[in-house]
C-alpha cells in the first residue's frame, strides 16, 4: 500500500518493456498495464512465425527472472543467448533489450554473450554487456517505471512505427 492507502502493484521491468521504450514509451504503459494490442494484427503474427521457424537447430526460449530469451546454445564452454528480430529496422531497441537480459542474466551470476539475430536480412550482431551499456540499461529501466507509475499513458506521438503498430487504433480512432 502507498500513503494514501491504494494498493500498489509491484511492476518489473521486462525485456520487451525495454524493447518498447526505445520504440514507442505509449506501448510501454499500455503493455504494463495489461492493454493487448490488436492480436490479429499481421505484424505480430509475423514475428510469432519468424519466431518458431528460425533457428530450429537451437534450445528456444530461456526463461531467468523477468527475462524470456529466444534462443541458446553453449559454445566451447560459454553461454550464447539470441534475440531474433524481423528486421534490423529497430536495432538500438533490439541491442537495449538484449542488454538487458545479459545484465538480468549477471545478476544471477551467469556471464553470457550475446547475439542480435535478423534471420530474413541473414545478419547477425554481438551484444557486449560494458559499463556504459550497464549504465543506459539501468537508465532504461528507471524511465520505464517511472511511464508504469503514471496515473494515464504518455499521449501517443507520431513516429515512423506508428504506421504497423498493433496499438495504432487505440491511439488514433
Amino acid at each position: 500500500m502507498n500513503l494514501e492507502g491504494e494498493q500498489v502493484h509491484e511492476n518489473r521491468v521486462s525485456g520487451t518493456l525495454v524493447w518498447y521504450y526505445h520504440i514507442c514509451r505509449r506501448q510501454v504503459w499500455l503493455i504494463a498495464h495489461q492493454l493487448t494490442p490488436d492480436a490479429e494484427d499481421p505484424n505480430l503474427f509475423l514475428g510469432r512465425l519468424i519466431d518458431q521457424t528460425s533457428y530450429a537447430r537451437e534450445k528456444k526460449e530461456l526463461v531467468v527472472g523477468s527475462s524470456k530469451m529466444d534462443v541458446y546454445r553453449f559454445a566451447d564452454g560459454h553461454l550464447l543467448v539470441g534475440e531474433v528480430k524481423k528486421s534490423s529496422r529497430s536495432r538500438k531497441s533490439a541491442r537495449m533489450q538484449l542488454a538487458f537480459y545479459l545484465k538480468e542474466l549477471a545478476a544471477h551470476g551467469v556471464q553470457a554473450q550475446g547475439e542480435l539475430r535478423f534471420p530474413a536480412e541473414r545478419a547477425r550482431e554481438t551484444v557486449v554487456l560494458d559499463a556504459p551499456t550497464v549504465a543506459e540499461v539501468e537508465e532504461t529501466e528507471r524511465e520505464i517505471l517511472r511511464i508504469i507509475y503514471q496515473e494515464k499513458p504518455p499521449p501517443p506521438e507520431k513516429c515512423r512505427y506508428c504506421r504497423r503498430c498493433a496499438y495504432a487504433e487505440f491511439c488514433w480512432a
